[in-house]
């Protein structure tokens, strides 16, 4: 049997967070459902930049989430780069260890980059990250990335569950939002291509 993963297009509200690059407002809510988790699941929000100040609380943004990211004035719960190995964290909420899931939202060109710290010569490739977080997340969770580019995912142990366009209204640039699944029994954090 071939699987196909779900395809949708979502047109949603500007973001109500003023921030470069900010999650357009009924992202998070969405983007939870395709990952999978409910409002008190933690999920660790890549490049999360400004992600806890989203206005639909705990819906979006959940109690048990964190940030990580590269600038110190955004009090990450992770200061660090998206492009390092991620944080594994075990979370005891009667299932394996790891993050149930995680989001990311980086920087889409290195043009973009410029208006983080620490700017272009820290801009993280989508591949590399995809990567770090399919080796955090646990067996069964799922990874999500809004991004320009649909990320390569590993040939094995990893299930393509979605891709949706994600578009603010007429005149903006489309970004896709994209899901993968690491499947039980994986060893998902290997094979990704990482140009």
């Amino acid at each position: 049997m071939s699987y196909r993963p779900i395809t949708d297009v979502w047109i949603l509200a500007r973001p109500k967070v003023r921030y470069y690059g900010a999650y357009p407002n009924g992202f998070l809510e969405r983007a939870r459902a395709l990952l999978g988790v409910t409002p008190l699941d933690p999920v660790l929000h890549v490049c999360g930049g400004r992600a806890r100040e989203y206005p639909a609380k705990p819906r979006g943004f959940g109690p048990n989430d964190r940030t990580l990211d590269l600038d110190p004035a955004l009090e990450p719960d992770y200061l660090q780069a998206a492009t390092d190995p991620l944080p594994a964290v075990a979370f005891d909420m009667g299932a394996a260890p790891g993050w149930p899931a995680l989001l990311a939202d980086p920087p889409h060109t290195e043009t973009d980059a410029e208006h983080y710290a620490p700017g272009r010569a820290a801009f993280p490739r989508a591949n590399v990250i995809l990567k770090h977080m399919l080796a955090v997340v646990r067996p069964g969770g799922r990874v999500g990335m809004l991004h320009y580019v649909l990320p390569q995912p590993p040939r094995e142990g990893v299930r393509f569950v979605a891709c949706v366009g994600v578009v603010c209204g007429f005149n903006n640039r489309m970004r896709t939002f994209s899901v993968f699944e690491r499947e039980v029994g994986s060893a998902a954090s290997e094979g990704v291509v990482t140009r």
